[in-house]
């Protein structure tokens, strides 16, 4: 069940993202910086995608990668839904290459770098082929795809931390 929900999240999550960039465009994401409505949903992205990683080889991964792909150019207008697929599906190849080779490492190692390095070729790529200026948008858009990352990082390791420690009851 798990692999299917991984990947369900994964291709949901990527559908929720472009649907709002293209009803919202452009929003403030605080510090006065602007990116895509759907980066925060792009952010969580990236993390369903180390979800994935967990419970499927290679080929399942790569099946992920394609439905996602599919799904993303056809949710939003012809101009979104290229630069969409395309640079959801680099991006996801290069988290690939981040991912695997760091897992053996830890989980968080793993997740925050190939997430930082799939964020910055998601966003360089996907803003240059939409016709956002990179410029304008590449603060906010890496900001706010990192803070999703962080946020769910730290409440894996907040729950792991909790569990680990957790007051057990004792036997009479």
């Amino acid at each position: 069940m798990a692999p299917v929900t991984a990947v369900t999240c994964f291709v949901s999550l990527a559908v929720v993202a472009n649907l709002a960039t293209a009803r919202w465009g452009l929003i403030p994401v605080g510090l006065g910086l602007h990116a895509t409505a759907g980066t925060w949903a792009a952010g969580l992205v990236l993390l369903a995608r180390d979800w994935v990683h967990e419970h499927w080889n290679r080929a399942g991964l790569f099946a992920a990668i394609l439905a996602g792909t599919l799904a993303c150019a056809g949710t939003a207008g012809p101009r979104l839904a290229v630069a969409s697929g395309i640079a959801f599906a680099i991006a996801e190849l290069v988290d690939l290459a981040v991912y695997q080779p760091l897992r053996r490492r830890g989980w968080i190692r793993a997740a925050t770098a190939s997430n930082a390095a799939g964020a910055l070729v998601d966003t360089v790529i996907f803003l240059a082929i939409a016709g956002i200026p990179v410029a304008t948008a590449i603060g906010g858009q890496l900001f706010a795809k990192m803070t999703a990352t962080l946020a769910v990082i730290g409440a894996v390791v907040a729950c792991r931390a909790l569990l680990r420690h957790r007051v057990r009851p004792r036997r009479p």
